[in-house]
C-alpha cells in the first residue's frame, strides 16, 4: 500500500521513516487556522483532519494519508508558530511564567483506502514539559538560530532548545511532532506482517 506523509516537516519525515521504508510526501495546501469554540485537543485533532484529508482528495488508489498537527497549550492558551522575532520572544517568555510547564499535544489523522473501504482513525497524545530558567540572553540567542520560527510555542524539544527543558512526562515523538506508538498502533493491521513495520519483509 502506498503511504503518504501529509507533511514537509523533516522530523516527521525522520520518524516515519522508522518503520516504514518508504512513503512519499505531499504537503498540505491547508492553512492552520483555529477555529473558536473547540479544546486545545480538539484543535490539534481537527488541523491534522484537515491536512490529511486535503491530501487524501488530490491522491487515489490504495493509499494510507498521514497528518498530523502539534501545538503548544498553557493555561488554556494556544501557541502556534511565532509570526515575528519579538512574538517569539514573548510566547518563550510567557512558557517560562508560573511553574514553567506546559502541554504539547499533537493531533493525528490517518487517512486509509484499500480495495474499495475507505476509514479515518482520529486520535491525538499530549506531553507535559518542564522548562528550566532562562535568560534574556539565553532566549534572544536560542530565537538567533532561526529555528524558532516555525515551530509551536517557538521551540523544539529536539534542537539546541533540549538544553532548556528539565524533564518531559509522556512520549518524546509525540513532543517532537509525530506521536509513533499512536501512528503504529493504527497502522499495523495494514501491513502484510508486523515485520514490514521493522524494515524485515
Amino acid at each position: 500500500m502506498k503511504v503518504i506523509l501529509a507533511s514537509a516537516s523533516p522530523r516527521r519525515k525522520e520518524l516515519l521513516g522508522l518503520i516504514i521504508p518508504s512513503f512519499e510526501i505531499m504537503e498540505s495546501q491547508e492553512k492552520e487556522v483555529l477555529k473558536e469554540g473547540l479544546l486545545p485537543q480538539e484543535q490539534a485533532q481537527r488541523l491534522a483532519y484537515t491536512k490529511a484529508n486535503d491530501v487524501y482528495r488530490r491522491t487515489q488508489g490504495d493509499r494510507m494519508v498521514i497528518g498530523a498537527d502539534t501545538i503548544v497549550v498553557k493555561e488554556g492558551k494556544i501557541y502556534g508558530k511565532p509570526k515575528t522575532v519579538p512574538h517569539a520572544k514573548q510566547m518563550i517568555k510567557e512558557l517560562l511564567a508560573g511553574d514553567k510547564t506546559h502541554h504539547i499535544i499533537t493531533g493525528l489523522s490517518i487517512f486509509i483506502e484499500k480495495d474499495g473501504k475507505y476509514e479515518v482513525h482520529q486520535t491525538y497524545d499530549s506531553v507535559k514539559v518542564y522548562l528550566r530558567d532562562m535568560s534574556d540572553d539565553e532566549i534572544d540567542n536560542w530565537i538567533a538560530t532561526g529555528k524558532a520560527m516555525d515551530k509551536a510555542g517557538a521551540y523544539g524539544i529536539q534542537n539546541e532548545f533540549c538544553v532548556f527543558i528539565e524533564k518531559i512526562e509522556g512520549n518524546y515523538t509525540t513532543a517532537v511532532g509525530l506521536p509513533m506508538h499512536r501512528v503504529y498502533e493504527i497502522i499495523r493491521g495494514n501491513f502484510m506482517c508486523e515485520d514490514a513495520l521493522l524494515h524485515r519483509c
